[in-house]
């Protein structure tokens, strides 16, 4: 297990460094002079001038790139105009709420696909396999900006059940999660109900059947564990998915993460706050698929060997 640890932390060191190159190019590739869209057209030449040599852009290429890895090092990822604090600081007063977002999301879609996926294959090509079916089908495709506001008007507005925004409470994090965890849920419903088809033909659930474990034991303890690897692996994939997707939930619901961040740093055109931003999911991406390496080989241990 050691020795297969250490080789996935060499594969993923160069994905960091891509990672982190990608970033700092953004930058770069914003069409015009960052600087003068940020300070506007009338802005003057010598604060322009200043500015630019405050955030190191009057240097070459390679030296900006040498510093922009220091800083990531020493955790310093630069100033935010718009907010007047430290990139680093900011992402780390917002990164919990996203991060107990994304959580909440997947605790939704687990708890939700799981027992329908199960439930579809056990009871194959019967009503409630098809109900399950369709539902799941209808919710692949139903994204979160059409989700959200329905949830809120349904919920909040008309039952008044949950609060419409905000943060601080179990019942604002409900409607976000749900909306997150809901074409998740979908995937997932899908892909368990594969799974278990195919784990529940083989011969060694034939055994354990003819040697009279209770149903629920041979579904639930052994052919639910050896289909759980390809859930693993969706898992951790569709981590980044959600992540992604926080931009949009958290303008709708006004969770104060680093999704909505973005956009705030977007509109401001606060580029290293952007950076910042962009570089937290992205790194957190890398590490829970490191993770989910890890988890499914401890899962099967012949995937190590």
């Amino acid at each position: 297990m050691l020795r297969y640890f250490t080789t996935r932390v060499l594969y993923t060191l160069p994905v960091v460094w891509l990672v982190v190159s990608v970033v700092f190019l953004l930058i770069h590739l914003v069409p015009g002079d960052p600087i003068l869209q940020m300070l506007g057209e009338g802005a003057p030449a010598a604060d322009i001038q200043a500015t630019r040599h405050a955030y190191g852009l009057d240097v070459p290429l390679g030296e900006q790139y040498l510093h922009y890895w220091k800083g990531v090092l020493h955790g310093d990822l630069g100033p935010s105009v718009r907010f007047n604090q430290s990139v680093t600081s900011l992402i780390v007063q917002r990164y919990p709420y996203t991060l107990q977002l994304t959580l909440a999301s997947l605790f939704v879609a687990v708890v939700l696909s799981i027992p329908a996926g199960v439930r579809s294959a056990q009871r194959r090509n019967l009503w409630d396999d098809r109900a399950l079916s369709v539902v799941s089908l209808f919710g692949l495709p139903f994204p979160n900006f059409a989700l959200g506001p329905i949830l809120i008007l349904f919920f909040a507005i008309k039952l008044g059940w949950l609060p419409v925004s905000g943060s601080g409470s179990f019942a604002n994090l409900v409607l976000p999660a749900i909306t997150m965890g809901g074409a998740l849920a979908a995937i997932l419903t899908r892909l368990v109900r594969t799974s278990m088809l195919e784990e529940l033909g083989q011969d060694y659930i034939r055994t354990a059947r003819a040697k009279g474990l209770p149903d629920h034991s041979v579904v639930y303890r052994h052919a639910l564990r050896n289909a759980m690897i390809p859930i693993v692996t969706v898992l951790g994939l569709q981590f980044g998915a959600l992540l992604a997707g926080a931009i949009v939930t958290e303008t709708i619901f006004s969770w104060p993460g680093i999704g909505r961040l973005t956009i705030q740093a977007i509109s401001n055109r606060d580029y290293y706050l952007v950076q910042g931003c962009i570089l937290a999911i992205g790194l957190t991406y890398v590490a829970v698929n490191f993770l989910t390496d890890l988890l499914y080989s401890a899962a099967n241990p012949r995937i190590r060997q």
